[in-house]
Formats: structure tokens, sequence, C-alpha cells
């Protein structure tokens, strides 16, 4: 009998190093020199944001995570990138995630989204936006946030567009310091003709970066050169991050013809596609036997469990 047909994507492509003199200088002084690095790394990233492999979802969802990491903290909760991503995978459909996890889901939403849709007044996802973050979303809001896209989308730097978008929205008042840098993201991929934003301020932005775009202790210029900065160190870790992933999705499809199970081929599909799988049932398997898939897939090196737990694991790259 011949083997039947598989039907597995292609290897992700590799893309040039990011420069080392980007590395080197990850704290530029001024905002000449700022503007000048993040130029290298973000034209070292634009490969991978605008590239359409299956893995950069994965990516792009590992990013919106370390991102909604940062956001909870600031706001004094506890959990970490392990808890956010129980609350989110673990959670039945339709049941409240919690506020930490709703944060997750906006920036997840940030990064499966259209930077064109998020570039424009859009009052129906605002809504939703306000809603997972926990921002009260009225006039004044929408007004600030159709202000601060065209002033964006009037400059002609992308960092600054980016910059300037989240201060004008800040400036609002304290509250809506978790919109800001989401906006940013935002602005950034329209300004770089992206096809979907990619997260990476919130990561590396302090609570005392913040401060720096509204309120009394607000100093623009600052502001900007500390948006640059943390853009910098966000394409360096968003370059590395993907290089991991694709070492990592390389093994998958390396082992995949391996694997027996009739649902073998989706399930390796969509690890290289979802931050986080739970070993449930498929098409045509049980929930025992994509536990035996998943053992499998460990035992070949191919996929990690992501808990250490010895129940309700979840398994990904």
């Amino acid at each position: 009998m011949p083997p039947r047909p598989r039907n597995l994507p292609d290897p992700p492509q590799k893309f040039t190093p990011m420069p080392d003199w980007t590395r080197s200088v990850t704290s530029p002084q001024t905002i000449e020199d700022a503007t000048f690095v993040v130029g290298g790394a973000l034209a070292a990233l634009h490969p991978i944001a605008t590239n359409n492999h299956p893995l950069t979802k994965l990516w792009r969802q590992r990013l919106a995570l370390s991102c909604a990491e940062e956001v909870v903290q600031q706001m004094g909760r506890a959990e970490d990138i392990s808890a956010l991503r129980d609350h989110l995978v673990l959670t039945r459909p339709g049941d409240d995630p919690g506020p930490a996890a709703k944060i997750l889901v906006a920036w997840r939403m940030l990064a499966s989204g259209s930077p064109h849709k998020h570039a424009v007044k859009n009052s129906g996802q605002l809504l939703v936006l306000g809603s997972l973050l926990s921002i009260k979303i009225d006039d004044e809001v929408e007004e600030a946030v159709e202000a601060a896209i065209e002033r964006g989308k009037g400059t002609n730097i992308p960092i600054e567009a980016a910059a300037a978008t989240a201060a004008m929205v800040m400036a609002v008042g304290p509250e809506l310091r978790p919109l800001g840098p989401w906006l940013a993201d935002a602005m950034l991929a329209w300004q770089l003709k992206w096809p979907h934003p990619v997260p990476l301020l919130a990561a590396h932005l302090r609570r005392s970066d913040l401060r720096l775009a509204a309120g009394s202790q607000a100093d623009l210029g600052q502001w900007r050169l500390v948006c640059t900065r943390a853009c910098v160190r966000g394409a360096i870790a968003a370059f590395d991050l993907y290089a991991d992933l694709a070492r990592r999705a390389e093994k998958l499809i390396a082992v995949a013809p391996k694997l027996r199970g009739k649902d073998a081929d989706e399930t390796v599909r969509r690890l290289l596609e979802e931050d986080a799988l739970t070993a449930e049932a498929g098409a045509t398997t049980t929930d025992r036997s994509m536990r035996r898939l998943f053992d499998r897939l460990i035992e070949l090196g191919a996929v990690r469990e992501l808990t250490g737990r010895s129940t309700s694991r979840l398994y990904g790259l």
C-alpha cells in the first residue's frame, strides 16, 4: 500500500541576521542616534513581519503574550506568562477568563488584526478594546483616539508617529495608559505597511516611561526617545524569538512524516500557528490518542509541554 499523502507546510524561511551594530547600541543617548538604530532594527524585522508562513501567527501571539504580561504587572497584578496562558486556553468558550486574560485577548486582537482597520476610527472595535482593557470609552476618548491616529498618519517617521499617537491618547488620563502602546504598535505597522501589527512596545516600556507621555512629568522629547529605545529592544527580541521558533518549526516539520495519526498533519499545522494546544479530541481522534500524539512529539524533541503539570497540560513549540 502506498504511503498516504501528507499535507504539511514548507519549512519557515531563513532571514538575514539582525545587524550586530543594532545590538551594541540598545540605549542610544540622542534621538538622532536612536532613530538611526531603530531604522536598522525595523528593516531587519520587516521581512519577517511581511512573511505569510503560518509560523508568523504563532510568533505574533508569543509577542502579544510578552506585552500582556508587562501591562498586567504594571497594573499591580501577579499573573505571569504561564498564568495568562492558562486563563486564556483553559477557560471554556463563553466563560469569563478574568481581567488579566482579557488584556492578553486585547493584545492578541492587535496581533491578528489589520493595521488599516486599526488606523481609522472604529467605534465598535474601540468599545470591545475598552471592555478588554477596563477603559470607559466615551465621546472624549473616541475623539482623542481619532485625533491621535490622524496625528500619527501625518508623520513620516514611523516610530515618531507611533510615539505621538500613544502620547495624545494617554493625555486624556492615566486610565488610558494601556491603550497608548497598543495604538502605537498599530500605527507603527500602518506606517511600515505590515499586513498585521507586531506587538513590540508594551513589553519594553516601563511604568516610569509612560509618565513621560502625559501628566505632570510629561516630556514629549524624552517620551519619543524612550519609545524609540523600546522599539529597538522589541525588534531585537522579536527577531530572536522568530529565529528560535523557526528552528523548532523545522524540527517539527522534519519529524512529522513519522506521525501516524489521522489528525497528525492538522495538529502539526496548528502547532505552527498557535501558542498552546490542549490534548483535546480532533475530527477523527480521541483525547487519549491526542495525548499519545503529543507524547510522541515530545519524545522526538519536536514539541514542549509548557506547564510542567501532570494534568491540564498544554503543548507548543
